[in-house]
């Protein structure tokens, strides 16, 4: 057994950070297994160890700083690649590390001595004397299935699968299941079965997902936008399963825009560039533009667009209002949604409640009726018997690379010599003179994987030496690294105002953030 004790930052020395580092051969562990899958229950089992210890020396008339507490990170219910737990080899011996920090009470050398010398040893031997090796390789098996059906989505005609008998709804905190929620039962036109289970498939191509209001369809959408992620035993959606690359797009009014080509969807602007757009304050349409030509950059290859979120003139244009407005701008989604499935292989799930524009160029369309979904495809294809034919419109390009000068990359605000990296909790990212708006960003997990990505950033920016910098590969090779070697090796303990710990993100979610930099020199 180690214990290793290392500051977490150079402000709070009274809050040391403690990796515990246990063998392998006390847990009964075999060295050939999933790292992230074993990290992963291990650190929720030593939650409640945790909360335990805490139990044991709460005062409830005192502060955390006069009275002492330890902290861990609380997973949320997807499994990733953390720094609060992972597996580390040293002198060929394999060892479970799990990261806390310890809040040393205030002028009482004793106390302390006490909780770090006598208090945390036996709650970890008590983790080890209770640590669940049947529970451990069910949970590897439930993570083999996973993996499975996303194999099995890769090489079948599919972008994402719902089991039945899945828990979509979420509970009052977003943490789990809703007590007593509908189970999910896939109607029989669209069910298939993978690894043993039945659900319902989603094909590629467009697929609409209407209903009426509280029926279930921004649920569907939402539980399908989390299966991008492996899930956990007892969340619900752990059967709900989607292609990786999934992005869930929206209208983000206010966000900054660099350098974009929204051609595809916004023919001329007044005063300004479609081809290169440029703006500090985006309109919805333009935001949502720009926010789809962004995913298709990164290799998204599902789109999951809620028309609750969705700039109207962006997403429909009905025939009345075509005929009426002789010079717009707008080529609406409906028009190229097709195509970009057709041309670049780029699937849309759309929530539509409002409007029947869509359901003329669906593949496949879901009814939700009570968070029951039904196929009613040929119903409404029927619908569409008399439409006007469209106008056809002249085919886009789609393919786009982006990348930046090393120009105001920097993590220094300008005439500084000492670097500035935040995290508001208001849904800002603050590194050097750029303040980043997120808000509009859905896939980011946790505070754990927004700050992993803002070290991330820093690190890049502040190794980098090319004059130009080939974003896709400087971030694939970070992430490689991350995966690789820790988590951790990113962080940096200079930084006042982060908690310890980091998730593994994905490069989407790092492309998104530099996207949003008001500073920086994009070359299209």
């Amino acid at each position: 057994m180690a214990y290793h004790i290392e500051r977490t930052h150079k402000l709070t020395l009274d809050k040391p950070c403690i990796t515990i580092k246990i063998p392998f051969e006390r847990l009964g562990l075999d060295e050939n297994m999933d790292q992230v899958v074993l990290s992963d229950f291990a650190l929720r089992k030593w939650v409640n160890h945790i909360e335990a210890l805490n139990e044991m020396i709460y005062n409830r008339s005192r502060s955390d700083k006069d009275n002492g507490a330890f902290y861990c990170f609380r997973p949320t219910n997807v499994v990733l690649q953390r720094n609060a737990s992972f597996v580390e080899v040293i002198s060929e011996k394999c060892y479970l590390c799990l990261m806390i920090t310890v809040q040393l009470p205030f002028k009482n050398n004793d106390k302390a001595m006490r909780m770090l010398c006598k208090m945390l040893p036996k709650e970890v031997e008590e983790l080890i004397a209770k640590f669940d090796i049947i529970k451990l390789n069910a949970t590897y098996e439930l993570v083999k299935k996973q993996n499975l059906i996303r194999e099995w989505l890769k090489s079948n005609d599919y972008c994402a699968f719902i089991a039945n008998g899945s828990i979509l709804p979420r509970n009052k905190e977003g943490s789990g299941p809703l007590e007593g929620a509908l189970p999910f039962i896939s109607p029989e036109d669209n069910e298939v079965e993978i690894c043993g289970l039945r659900g319902m498939g989603i094909k590629h191509g467009v697929t609409v997902i209407t209903g009426g209001g509280y029926s279930g369809k921004s649920t569907l959408l939402d539980a399908l936008n989390s299966g991008i992620y492996n899930h956990c035993t007892g969340d619900g959606r752990e059967f709900v399963i989607t292609d990786q690359s999934a992005m869930e797009i929206s209208a983000e009014e206010g966000r900054s825009i660099k350098n974009i080509n929204i051609t595809p969807f916004i023919k001329w602007i007044p005063n300004s560039s479609a081809e290169q757009f440029s703006t500090d304050y985006a309109s919805g349409s333009t935001s949502q533009a720009a926010n789809i030509m962004e995913a298709i950059n990164v290799g998204c290859k599902l789109l999951l667009i809620d028309e609750d979120r969705s700039a109207t003139n962006f997403m429909i244009q009905d025939i009345k209002m075509r005929s009426l407005i002789k010079h717009e701008p707008i080529t609406p989604f409906t028009e190229r949604v097709r195509e970009l499935y057709e041309a670049a292989h780029v699937s849309s799930v759309l929530v539509i409640g409002g409007s029947g524009e869509f359901l003329s160029v669906a593949d496949q369309i879901i009814l939700m009726d009570n968070f029951v979904p039904k196929n009613v495809t040929q119903e409404a294809k029927k619908l569409c018997e008399h439409d006007k034919p469209r106008e056809r419109i002249p085919h886009t390009k789609w393919e786009i690379e982006r990348n930046i000068t090393a120009d105001h990359f920097s993590s220094y605000p300008q005439g500084s010599g000492t670097e500035k990296l935040m995290v508001s909790t208001m849904g800002y990212l603050m590194i050097g003179d750029e303040q980043i708006d997120i808000r509009g960003l859905y896939n980011i997990t946790s505070h754990a994987q927004l700050a992993a990505i803002a070290f991330l950033i820093r690190k890049i920016a502040i190794s980098n030496q090319d004059r130009l910098i080939f974003l896709h590969e400087k971030i694939k090779k970070a992430l490689e690294d991350m995966e690789r070697e820790g988590v951790d090796i990113v962080f940096s303990s200079f930084f006042p105002g982060f908690e310890r710990w980091l998730e593994l993100p994905r490069i989407n979610e790092v492309l998104s953030v530099i996207n949003r930099m008001k500073h920086l020199d994009f070359i299209d």
